[in-house]
């Protein structure tokens, strides 16, 4: 038996070309796992105490984009597609109250200066008719508060046209200038940014052996 935390790092042994895991899906079991633990540390610390691991340089990276909070694989790709364009990073999964501690629910994103909050919507549980009315009630009560509530569906992250509308329509709502914004750094990733700087280097190198 192994601890969760280790077993995110044994998943390392499955990054490489035709394999199947990549970057953004470390991120996706490392998200699990902190919330799960409570922190980013222990994945930190199990990383740390091997030695050579396998994919060690996609760890490495995945750790910088792991947070504690996220609670589906959806949250957490719509969150890195938001951050990698440039956008502030949202608090995830906190509650929100009104005036005089009326709580008004638990977004699974929000911008608190901005009064934004952001929901995804998985179809799988938030399809039925019931569900969608329930969302509706919730939404409402955000909106009476003065908040704006933005809802997020799975084919919203799954196509770089619709990725591009998901930021452009997320910056519009937080105020942020659509200028300041990195388009080309919202698709999906599957290498970290080191091990395709050493494949680039490689390249190079085998390119000039043969002239």
């Amino acid at each position: 038996m192994t601890s969760l935390a280790e077993t995110w790092v044994d998943m390392g042994e499955l990054i490489r070309p035709g394999f199947p895991l990549g970057l953004d899906d470390l991120v996706v079991m490392g998200d699990a796992v902190a919330t799960k633990l409570g922190s980013v540390e222990p994945l930190q610390e199990a990383l740390g105490a091997r030695v050579g691991p396998q994919g060690k340089l996609t760890l490495l990276e995945a750790l910088t984009w792991i947070r504690v909070g996220s609670e589906s694989p959806g949250e957490t790709r719509t969150r890195l597609v938001l951050v990698r364009a440039g956008l502030p990073e949202p608090e995830l999964n906190q509650p929100v109250y009104a005036a005089g501690d009326r709580w008004l629910g638990r977004p699974d994103m929000r911008w608190v200066a901005q009064r934004v909050l952001l929901e995804y919507q998985g179809r799988e549980f938030h399809d039925s008719d019931e569900q969608r009315a329930a969302d509706k009630v919730r939404f409402r009560r955000f909106g009476d508060d003065g908040r704006s509530v933005l809802d997020v569906w799975d084919e919203d992250v799954n196509t770089d046209a619709a990725r591009v509308t998901l930021v452009l329509r997320t910056a519009e709502a937080l105020g942020h200038p659509r200028t300041s914004l990195e388009l080309s750094d919202i698709h999906p990733r599957f290498f970290s940014a080191r091990m395709l700087e050493l494949a680039e280097i490689r390249a190079r190198r085998m390119h000039a052996r043969g002239r």
